[in-house]
């Protein structure tokens, strides 16, 4: 499973400030979906530079964050974050407790079932948890020229890849089954749709905050970045839009 290959997991560190500047956000009607319960202390699984955390910090709600990469960590705390080390699963909560606990982008790296076990310790009875992911949707024209690109450079990358738009949704019925058996109650999964609109520049780079990218060989990326740069300066006129299909999991923790 995916939370099992730590070197793709440890990967995103290589530069924080890139990561940050290049991947996308969350849409507002996913935080006021979770926030609808009137959250408070909000725990951020995972929490990389603070993407996730800053959206809930805007709405005057505390912020924790727990991050298992120290270098992503500590660009977020430069900014202001409080962020603990260490992964969920092993994570000590020295007692707190939150009303909602999120993972953005990030719960695949996380053993579902345990993961979810430790959620119930560290959420208040009745407590919210949300998991949620990007999930880029190409136009056809787009989607096709890529494909062609990734058959020839990258062969069995772009059948696994979400920023492609591919790859199963295997990962929201995990994160969902791992709930249920936990405990968690009025499972539901949910779906926000937005445009967002990318230079040649800005898709390099932020493809190179992915993790399947970022462990490619060297020579065999840069070869493949190259390509997708001809593409979108030659032949999409310069930028494409994309629409992002933010998935939503989401559960109440039991009450008792």
């Amino acid at each position: 499973m995916l939370h099992e290959d730590r070197r793709r997991a440890m990967s995103f560190g290589a530069d924080p400030g890139l990561y940050d500047r290049t991947r996308p956000s969350y849409p507002d009607a996913l935080v006021d979906r979770l926030l609808a319960d009137g959250a408070g202390d909000v725990l951020d699984v995972g929490c990389g530079t603070g993407i996730v955390s800053r959206l809930f910090l805007a709405r005057g709600c505390r912020v924790l964050g727990i991050e298992p990469d120290d270098r992503m960590a500590a660009y977020a705390r430069q900014s202001g974050l409080a962020v603990e080390a260490g992964r969920l699963e092993a994570w000590d909560p020295a007692g707190r407790s939150f009303d909602l606990l999120v993972a953005g982008q990030a719960w695949h790296w996380v053993d579902p079932e345990a993961g979810a076990v430790k959620a119930t310790e560290v959420l208040g009875p009745g407590g919210r948890i949300g998991l949620f992911w990007n999930w880029a949707m190409h136009p056809p024209e787009v989607g096709e020229a890529f494909a062609a690109i990734y058959s020839r450079l990258a062969p069995g990358l772009d059948g696994h890849s979400i920023v492609l738009g591919m790859g199963a949704d295997d990962r929201f019925g995990l994160a969902a089954a791992g709930l249920a058996k936990a405990g968690f109650e009025r499972i539901e999964q949910a779906e926000f749709r937005w445009p967002a609109t990318y230079t040649a520049a800005h898709w390099h780079d932020h493809l190179l905050t992915h993790s399947d990218h970022q462990t490619m060989d060297p020579t065999d990326r840069e070869r493949l970045l190259a390509a997708l740069d001809q593409l979108i300066e030659n032949q999409l006129g310069g930028s494409f839009t994309t629409t992002y299909r933010t998935v939503l999991v989401t559960g109440v923790s039991p009450r008792s």
